[in-house]
């Protein structure tokens, strides 16, 4: 009987060791993409200064940021607070470091966030996140907004899911839409409004916009631009139609047509669209803006997203540190995936082989087997339970593929004979190190 409740908290992800080989094997092979593509790898601390996080993210992240509580013996007095994104902390890193980089900085980083918000299906308040950002220095070229998107849709390529679909906006559209409206000043209420257009009914978003008093003709505007959606050629159109002369509003759609040209020449003209839905809810974004969706599985919602930042790193320095970046939250990926039933492979069993000594006699012989094949790179277990041969390759079927019985007839000929032990064939141990 439980004496206390071990549960994890509410939020918490945790899973079996098959679990978490198929969710480190994810991580991995997304990292290796990275790696091909030229980033280079990063940590920053898991807790920072709170105003560092908060100076560019206010609004409901301060709500939901964990705050450290220290201890007498703390020698730095600033308040902390665990970090809830890769992005923010990249920023400091960045002015920190910036004698010691070069420029564009091109960088990943793996690790887990924390946010504070409601734990329901799908969301996590502890998860893992894979980002990969360039920051140039003064200027960045907007071609590598559309390398961020192309490179973060090769690593979901090694997942093996279905249909992809990348939907692009650009920040700069909107700002300039509201600008030609004289809207600016309501700028960040209607992006948030936008923001969670697609979740609740057009009526509610209608009623939002009408209680910021923007009027009924400036409503219907807006409305039919969050409408628009498609084929870049189609969303031009409907775009050119509003015939804006707002300087922001036409550098938006140039910058937006520049990274379709760019994807398309990468071969994903078939995997992109133009929505003007995207905007992010995060107000450091001033740019490109984007989420990756699965078309057949619209309930999963955004997969991987991201967008361009270009005064991010502001508050902290004069120095222009413009930026792009997107990222990977593996945690909610993982979760959705599993319940959906579209992991890429079936959950596997985190131990290549399992040598089984049949008794005290043979485990020296066994052990030195086993540092022989582990230096070859294999995944080995010597079962040293003190068990019946039988309990031995019951325990063994649950956590390995093969199983190699090492008794005295072994150790005589040297001749080891290994056992697949889903399908029953065996095949000596020289073919197996083959495979």
């Amino acid at each position: 009987m439980k004496k206390l409740n071990t549960s994890p908290i509410s939020g918490m992800l945790e899973l079996l060791p098959s679990e978490q080989s198929a969710f480190n094997k994810m991580k991995n092979n997304i990292g290796e993409v990275f790696r091909k593509h030229g980033f280079l790898n990063i940590e920053t601390p898991v807790i920072d200064r709170t105003e560092i996080l908060l100076a560019k993210a206010g609004g409901e992240t301060e709500k939901q940021i964990y705050k450290v509580i220290k201890t007498e013996e703390t020698l730095d007095d600033a308040d902390q607070a665990l970090r809830f994104d890769h992005t923010v902390p990249l920023a400091r890193y960045v002015v920190e470091h910036e004698n010691n980089l070069t420029f564009p900085f091109k960088v990943f980083q793996v690790g887990r966030n924390y946010r504070g918000e409601r734990a329901q299906k799908g969301r996590f308040r502890e998860f893992y996140q894979l980002d990969i950002d360039v920051v140039g220095r003064n200027t960045l070229s907007v071609n590598y907004d559309s390398e961020v998107i192309a490179t973060l849709f090769s690593a979901l390529e090694t997942l093996g899911l279905p249909k992809k679909l990348v939907r692009i906006s650009n920040r700069k559209i909107l700002s300039g839409f509201l600008e030609e409206l004289n809207l600016n000043h309501l700028s960040a209420e209607i992006f948030s409004i936008i923001d969670h257009a697609e979740k609740v009914p057009e009526s509610v978003t209608r009623e939002k916009l009408e209680g910021l008093g923007l009027g009924e003709e400036n409503v219907a505007r807006v409305i039919a631009f969050i409408e628009i959606s498609g084929s870049l050629e189609e969303a031009l159109l409907k775009l050119n139609e509003f015939n804006f002369r707002s300087e922001k509003f036409n550098e938006g759609i140039n910058e937006l047509t520049l990274v379709f040209k760019r994807l398309e020449e990468k071969g994903l003209g078939d995997s992109i669209m133009a929505d003007m839905k995207i905007v992010r809810g995060l107000d450091y974004y001033t740019g490109t803006v984007f989420e990756t969706v699965l078309p057949d599985y619209k309930e999963i919602g955004s997969i991987c997203s991201g967008g361009r930042y270009d005064n991010l790193a502001g508050f902290y320095t004069d120095q222009v540190l413009p930026g792009v970046g997107g990222s990977i939250g593996l945690t909610r990926l993982f979760s959705v995936l599993k319940e959906a039933k579209l992991l890429n492979a079936v959950v596997e069993k985190p131990v290549e082989l399992a040598l089984i000594p049949f008794s005290e006699n043979e485990i020296r012989f066994a052990d030195k087997l086993a540092k022989e094949l582990r230096a070859e790179g294999r995944i080995v277990d010597l079962v040293l339970a003190e068990k019946k041969l039988g309990d031995k390759f019951s325990y063994a079927g649950k956590i390995a593929k093969f199983a190699a019985v090492i008794g005295g007839n072994e150790i005589k000929t040297g001749k080891v004979f290994v056992k697949n032990l889903e399908s029953g064939e065996q095949s000596s141990l020289d073919e197996f190190r083959k495979k």
